[in-house]
């Protein structure tokens, strides 16, 4: 059917509407439905299926105040698409929480909490069976859940599927006359009849037939009907029509048509088929709107120009590259869209840089067809193609042949996210990518990636409270480390672990394994690590109640600061020294040294970390008994920051926070040029 047009089905949009209202088993036996009633359009593809959804969900929206959603639980190829994906994207349709790495158990039950306060409609789109559906549903009788699939979901009770097949002659002639005019439909009724009979009255096919003689105005429908007729018998009504177009397109617009099916999740752009096919984006961008007036491809109506291949024809299209084209032209194809698509990722992170930063000037030799003309423009562009590319990342690794694309892209693609929706934005779908570089870098076996995944995954499972989780990815990424030797990558994994010992407040062995940190930043003469290392410590320390230690700590890290001219450095070491003497039970001390901070501060020009001074000043003045002095300093610290609530802000100005991997979660660098 075409864009905003519905026909006929009207029995069956009666049928669903009524088992809407219809008793229930639990109903029936007085007790309250438990869970969302499940209305099941059971039929193969290419029958209208989803279409006679999409209307019945228009029809009852006003029922649903809270929206509907959508999720496909098939992938193109014919894969079940994993749980965890699903009712993630459907948390994120909601606006609702879907913590990166979190089990799909969890999330489903999330999930179902989300909807258990709404009313909503839940379409499942290509529903494989009744064990992908079930954790989907919501526990409340208030939503609706209308699942597609090809059959029956056995295991879902008090369901009775809609099965469809072919629209009714009417219907499919309206159809027909939709896309060919009324002339020739008006002219020869009869021949009409028969090509829908012939089509079997599916849309798909009938679309198809449409178009083919939509672009062949001299033809009569009693001619494709003739022609359709020779083929009778050589399989079902879709692949004979579908034959037919195909059989008529040129050359390269077939081998278009046949790459297609590479496209990752059916949907394409101009790019991805000029690549697939070794075109012009031009010329590729001309051949989709041919193949959509042909009613082989699908517009998606989005602002950037993109297509959907119909899932009743991949199958089809696959059938034909693998019998047509030899495998090295396959790979080939894929590894041209791969490259095309590194290539636009570092153009969409590039337009993000300074206008004069190096990656601005290569982005300007680019060839106009691959720059984005603002950063609004390459964020619109990655929002859009967001779940193709990362589709093609887990294709590209399951491929095994092109691991080297595999892994610039996902590379590509890191630094693409980060730089339009920052590291905590974009954290699920970093974790994923993350995940797939983990599975390149074992099968490969390279030590140095597979230390970066593991420290990138450590970090986000750190971040989501998976502090166990994240402690042993540190620790196996600090054998990686070791067995790539790189030193970089031993520190930073010796110093996660620290830190997640720290999070479990397992005071010793976090003060242990940073000492093992410190002592190969020292041994590298890495003195800006080493003194940060010196504060970490020393706040570990400080929380275990050692404060003798802690001052000693303190004390090295303000050297350290001091040696390389760090002044904002060493206000914050001064603070923290302040705090640990106030501790401590030395106020004088704490007074002395916070006012030496406070100077400090003020050369640094940090007004926040002043104004934190001005009101510790103000607690110790007033435990020495000096009211007048501390008011004083808290006038002070309001007008440094208005009316801002500061509070206890040196608490959280220390520079030994253990999470502070934010910079890190994007990739690892190399070892230095010493090694």
């Amino acid at each position: 059917m075409t864009a905003g047009q519905f026909l006929g089905r009207r029995r069956e949009l009666k049928e669903l509407r009524a088992d809407i209202e219809r008793a229930g088993l639990d109903t029936l036996s007085g007790r309250k439905a438990p869970r969302a009633r499940v209305l099941l359009i059971a039929g193969r593809p290419g029958t209208g299926r989803t279409a006679l959804a999409e209307e019945l969900l228009r029809q009852v929206a006003d029922r649903y105040p809270d929206g509907t959603l959508r999720a496909r639980l098939t992938a193109p190829d014919g894969t079940p698409v994993p749980t965890e994906r699903v009712a993630r994207d459907l948390l994120n349709a909601l606006e609702l929480p879907a913590p990166p790495g979190e089990s799909a158990d969890d999330l489903a039950e999330r999930l179902r909490e989300g909807l258990s306060v709404r009313r909503v409609v839940l379409l499942l789109d290509d529903a494989g069976d009744a064990e992908h559906v079930d954790p989907l549903l919501p526990d409340t009788p208030d939503c609706l859940v209308v699942a597609v699939a090809e059959g029956p979901l056995t295991g879902i009770a008090d369901v009775r599927p809609c099965t469809i097949g072919g629209l009714d002659t009417k219907s499919a002639l309206e159809l027909l006359t939709a896309r060919i005019g009324s002339v020739r439909v008006t002219c020869d009724p009869r021949s009409a009849e028969t090509l829908v009979e012939l089509c079997a009255g599916e849309p798909a096919a009938l679309a198809i037939a449409g178009g083919w003689l939509a672009r062949r105005p001299k033809e009569s429908v009693a001619d494709l009907a003739r022609q359709l007729h020779a083929q009778d018998g050589e399989g079902p009504a879709l692949v004979r029509v579908f034959r037919h177009s195909y059989a008529s397109l040129p050359g390269p617009a077939a081998r278009i048509l046949r790459y297609l099916s590479l496209a990752p999740e059916g949907y394409v752009d101009p790019h991805t088929a000029s690549a697939l096919a070794g075109c012009s984006v031009s010329a590729a961008r001309a051949t989709l709107d041919d193949f959509v007036a042909l009613g082989l491809v699908r517009s998606v109506g989005t602002r950037l120009p993109q297509y959907e291949v119909p899932v009743c024809l991949i199958p089809m299209l696959r059938g034909l590259t693998e019998t047509q084209d030899r495998p090295g032209e396959i790979q080939l194809a894929r590894a041209r869209m791969l490259e095309r698509t590194v290539r636009l990722l570092a153009s969409c992170r590039a337009v993000t840089e300074p206008a004069d930063s190096p990656a601005r000037r290569k982005l300007a030799g680019l060839p106009s067809a691959l720059r984005f003309p603002d950063r609004a423009a390459a964020a619109e562009w990655l929002r859009v193609r967001q779940p193709a590319l990362l589709a093609a990342a887990r294709l590209a690794v399951a491929d095994g042949d092109l691991d080297t694309l595999a892994r610039r892209l996902m590379a590509a693609l890191v630094r693409a996210l980060v730089a339009h929706r920052g590291t905590e934005a974009a954290a699920p779908e970093l974790y994923a990518v993350h995940g797939l570089v983990l599975d390149v870098a074992e099968r490969r076996n390279l030590p140095r990636e597979k230390a970066a995944a593991l420290l990138n995954l450590g970090d986000l499972d750190a971040g989501t409270g998976r502090t166990r989780t994240a402690l042993a990815r540190y620790r196996a990424a600090l054998d990686a480390g070791r067995a790539a030797q790189d030193p970089y990558a031993t520190g930073r994994a010796m110093e996660s672990v620290g830190g997640a010992y720290q999070q479990l407040e397992d005071w010793h062995r976090a003060a242990d394994w940073y000492g093992r940190a410190l002592a190969q930043r020292l041994a590298r003469g890495e003195r800006a690590d080493a003194a940060r290392l010196h504060g970490r410590i020393a706040t570990v320390h400080m929380y275990a109640g050692r404060y003798g230690e802690a001052l000693r700590g303190w004390r090295s890290a303000i050297a350290g600061h001091r040696k390389l001219g760090d002044v904002p450095a060493q206000a914050r070491a001064l603070s923290e020294l302040a705090r640990v003497q106030e501790y401590a039970g030395r106020p004088e001390e704490s007074l002395r040294t916070c006012q030496e901070a406070a100077e400090w501060a003020r050369q640094a020009k940090d007004v926040r970390l002043q104004a934190a001074l001005q009101l510790r000043l103000a607690d110790t003045l007033e435990r020495l008994g000096d009211p007048a002095a501390a008011k004083l300093h808290r006038g002070a610290a309001e007008r440094m920051l208005g009316e801002e609530a500061v509070g206890p802000a040196v608490d959280g100005l220390s520079e030994a926070n253990p999470s502070e991997h934010a910079a890190n979660t994007c990739e690892i660098r190399s070892a230095s040029p010493e090694d």
